[in-house]
């Protein structure tokens, strides 16, 4: 499961890396993105801003609605399930990164370990966007069960994209894109370090409200 990644390249560098039209401008990010922050996103040929996660309406013990939380990682083998099967049929998504993050460590101690492509300045994953009366344009990440040095981390990983496969996933064709929905096969860069999981990082500063705030559905 994803609940951090990483974004260090500027808007401009991302849209011709995808060969997107840049709708973001001089629009700024936290080069470290949360649950519930807004992110980078490529839909429909353009790189814009939506906010990570898709709003899941609760309610408190009393029965008041309270805010929602952000569903920010969708299972693969639950594309078919209301929540998501329209955004997959209809709303699919590139999601540029240059690393994600997975905990690792004993309970309250936990670091972060960073996963990425070698050689790779940027790459993306599987991604389903919505409108939303909450926060207008969201996105959720495609997770699948982890295969290779991911798995050591964490039972799920973020559907990642070759480049000759990113038009297939954000096509027409709902099955090639299900086709996709697999462990990455190739190598993976991991780099072990001694940052806290929660608190201060060197992104947003969100670290232990936006890591606590990410969920699976």
């Amino acid at each position: 499961m994803c609940n951090l990644y990483r974004m260090t390249r500027s808007n401009a560098e991302i849209a011709r890396w995808f060969e997107a039209v840049n709708d973001l401008g001089g629009a700024n990010f936290g080069e470290e993105v949360y649950p519930g922050y807004p992110g980078a996103v490529l839909a429909e040929g353009r790189l814009v801003s939506m906010s990570w996660g898709f709003p899941l309406a609760r309610k408190g013990a009393k029965g008041q609605a309270l805010k929602p939380k952000p569903v920010n990682n969708a299972r693969t083998d639950k594309l078919d399930s209301y929540f998501w099967r329209y955004s997959f049929a209809e709303r699919r998504c590139l999601i540029p990164l240059t690393a994600w993050a997975e905990a690792e460590g004993p309970k309250g101690g936990k670091t972060r370990t960073w996963l990425s492509l070698p050689d790779a300045p940027v790459f993306a994953c599987a991604g389903l966007w919505q409108d939303s009366d909450e926060w207008g344009r969201c996105y959720s990440m495609v997770m699948t069960e982890a295969e290779g040095p991911a798995a050591e981390l964490h039972a799920r990983m973020p559907v990642l994209l070759s480049p000759g496969d990113y038009g297939v996933w954000a096509g027409d064709d709902p099955e090639a894109a299900r086709g996709l929905c697999r462990a990455w096969d190739g190598p993976l860069a991991i780099d072990r370090t001694g940052e806290p999981w929660s608190g201060a990082g060197s992104g947003t500063g969100a670290g232990k409200e936006g890591a606590g705030q990410a969920s699976l559905l």
